[in-house]
């Protein structure tokens, strides 16, 4: 019998692959496939094994890091509906603040879902399919730099987070939040200290709110690109200073944040 391929072995150990990492099977299949091909001498053989052995202890780490991160889960799992809340925007000098509330099933996995200060921006990107697609309910808010400058930051993010949740359907029955407790909901919360790395729902919440911010800054940066709001988000950095100290506040700007960088007057008008 003529033997496959290393070609026709690398599908195969890719479509077994892909099965165990979607959990659509166990590691039976995979050590299945080590046996089958332990004894062929070929180095391109040796290498798929020895790529995929390594491949299982590095997922094996990861869904151990993810069951730790579903503590606070499992702790409130009695009360049904367990939302995570996160806000991205509280430094940047523009923009909005931007809060959202994640429900994820209790039998949901997403890998390397994480705190999304942890995550390249290529990887924010693509968890935030992933939990849109897997989420049970999703709500975002936000409070408009004019609101900032009206209210201050802290109300303001309280006031995106309530729009959060007001708008999830079906309705939480638990808040995890990062750190906060928001006032004027009914719905009992929980505040976790640096909670977007030790929950799984707040870091759901932290990824979709801080995509959905940057993903409205890179529209404001077509509209205005003397700010180059594409690259730094709003946030302080030396350039956008420059920028603002040569063109002026922007419609977007929160004048309560630039009185360091600009007269008083121009902060006012």
């Amino acid at each position: 019998m003529e033997r496959k391929s290393i070609s026709e072995i690398r599908r195969e150990f890719s479509k077994t692959w892909e099965a165990y990492r979607a959990d659509e099977a166990g590691t039976d299949g995979m050590e299945e496939l080590f046996h089958r091909y332990e004894e062929d001498s070929r180095a391109g053989v040796a290498g798929l094994i020895a790529k995929y052995q390594k491949e299982l202890i590095k997922l094996s780490k990861e869904r151990e890091r993810l069951d730790a991160m579903k503590a606070y889960e499992r702790k409130y799992v009695s009360y049904g509906r367990i939302c995570g809340i996160d806000e991205a925007g509280r430094g940047p000098l523009a923009g909005p603040v931007v809060a959202a509330a994640v429900i994820l099933p209790a039998d949901c996995e997403i890998l390397y879902l994480n705190d999304s200060k942890q995550l390249s921006e290529k990887k924010r990107e693509e968890l935030y399919e992933e939990i849109m697609e897997k989420a049970a309910a999703v709500g975002v808010g936000m409070s408009s730099p004019a609101r900032i400058d009206e209210i201050n930051i802290l109300q303001a993010t309280y006031e995106a987070m309530r729009q959060a949740v007001s708008r999830l359907e079906p309705a939480p029955d638990l808040l995890l939040n990062d750190a906060v407790k928001i006032p004027g909901l009914s719905v009992p919360q929980v505040p976790i200290i640096k909670g977007d790395a030790k929950s799984v729902s707040i870091a759901a919440a932290s990824i979709i709110a801080k995509v959905t911010r940057d993903r409205l800054m890179k529209e404001y940066d077509r509209l205005m690109p003397e700010y180059g709001f594409a690259s730094h988000k709003g946030y302080g950095s030396a350039a956008h200073i420059q920028a603002i100290r040569t063109y002026g506040p922007s419609p977007i700007h929160r004048r309560s944040f630039l009185t360091h960088f600009l007269p008083e007057e121009e902060t006012h008008e």
